[in-house]
């Protein structure tokens, strides 16, 4: 779901076009708004990004993982390991995830402007 700036609350189906859609622009900018989603992983995640204009909160509600952050002074890690744990990743951190197990979080993320960029393996 999108949290406008007016404090409405707009629906957006999550399917296999969901981001595709969402990085072509094509679900609007995210100016002064928040993109609220649920996400299973069970693998590592492919690439790290990064929230230029706005903080972003995920919040543990199963499995584990580990948050990578890239801060001026090194990779910072935060262990998530039970419900309710959550990381605070400040704007224009760079940050990924290592699953040690399945993991559902729920993200709370200023998207606009994000950016990704793959792993090199």
């Amino acid at each position: 779901m999108r949290l406008r700036n007016d404090a409405s609350i707009e629906l957006l189906e999550m399917n296999d076009t969901f981001w595709p859609r969402l990085m072509a622009g094509e679900l609007g900018d995210f100016h002064h708004e928040f993109l609220v989603s649920l996400h299973d992983f069970t693998s590592d995640w492919p690439s790290s990004e990064v929230h230029p204009k706005g903080d972003e909160i995920v919040i543990l509600l199963s499995g584990s993982a580990t948050f990578q952050l890239e801060m001026p002074e090194g990779i910072h890690e935060v262990r998530l390991e039970s419900p309710g744990s959550y990381v605070f990743v400040p704007k224009g951190v760079w940050h990924t995830a290592k699953i040690e197990h399945s993991a559902r979080m729920l993200f709370i993320t200023a998207g606009e402007n994000t950016q990704h960029r793959q792993h090199d393996h």
